[in-house]
């Protein structure tokens, strides 16, 4: 008893902080499901019905299936290709000791003082001078450039608490440099690999400044960030509409994370236990 009276504020915060967060889900959610009288006349009241009305016209308007799939393939690309960077150079900072591995990882920590909007000048120059402006292939060689720092970071990190009597064995047998980095290595920082994963993927999926600049307005290569606020100018004040095309938008978010959701909470909980 006199344990579950000390863990009583603990647990009416929880509660608390639970209601703070479903209660704005539920509005938005339901919202997707009414028309504009609907929810300003009863906001929280359930949809008097539960038809795709809303979801088929934000999906038209604004043609998010070619924004969805547009918006797929950079990302998924762009993933792609930051770890096959990040990988090989977290591997060599983490196995290496000397004055220049450490200079070298402060260059990746300082990437985080970078302001995003600071790169946007010398970012369109060079879309324009590689002749790449207007395309998503440069979004694709542009967004690892921008996640590096945060992946090898976390990469470094996970790769140090692999013993080394591991790769010592691996060595004896034969293996090579690029084997004990695919066998040992990277098996072992799966939660690792997995929390890059989902946090790039949000920012990649999300990104919108330079999805805007640089690919532009097309139809044919916007991303989804880019053409759902056409939804305002196509639909004007119609809340539902708007509100049903952002649901759509957080679907693919929404299947990621609960992919990588078990992944990335056992390197939370892996990183508590070591410290």
């Amino acid at each position: 008893m006199k344990l579950g009276k000390r863990w009583l504020p603990a647990h009416i915060l929880v509660w608390t902080y639970a209601v703070l967060l479903i209660v704005p889900l539920y509005y938005f959610l339901a919202s997707a499901f009414k028309s504009n009288e609907e929810i300003f006349a009863h906001p929280f009241a359930l949809p008097e019905s539960f038809g795709f009305g809303n979801f088929r016209t934000a999906y038209d308007s604004a043609d998010l299936g070619t924004a969805v799939v547009n918006s797929a393939l950079v990302t998924v690309l762009a993933l792609a290709l930051t770890l096959l960077l990040a990988l090989p150079a977290a591997f060599a900072l983490a196995r290496s000791t000397g004055r220049l591995a450490s200079a070298m990882e402060k260059v990746f920590s300082l990437g985080f003082l970078i302001p995003t909007f600071a790169a946007l000048f010398p970012t369109f120059l060079l879309a324009a001078a590689t002749g790449l402006f207007h395309t998503r292939l440069f979004m694709v060689f542009f967004l690892p450039a921008t996640a590096m720092p945060l992946s090898v970071v976390i990469l470094v990190q996970f790769m140090r608490t692999i013993p080394r009597e591991m790769e010592e064995a691996a060595r004896m047998d034969g293996a090579s440099t690029y084997a004990v980095l695919r066998h040992i290595y990277i098996p072992m920082c799966l939660p690792g690999i997995a929390t890059v994963l989902l946090l790039n993927f949000l920012t990649f999926w999300n990104e919108y400044l330079y999805s805007l600049i640089i690919i532009g307005p097309d139809p044919e290569q916007r991303t989804v960030q880019v053409a759902l606020p056409t939804l305002k100018a196509i639909t004007g004040t119609d809340y539902g509409v708007l509100t049903a095309g952002t649901v759509l938008t957080l679907i693919p978010v929404w299947v990621v994370y609960t992919v990588l959701q078990k992944r990335m909470q056992q390197a939370l909980i892996n990183g508590a236990v070591k410290a």
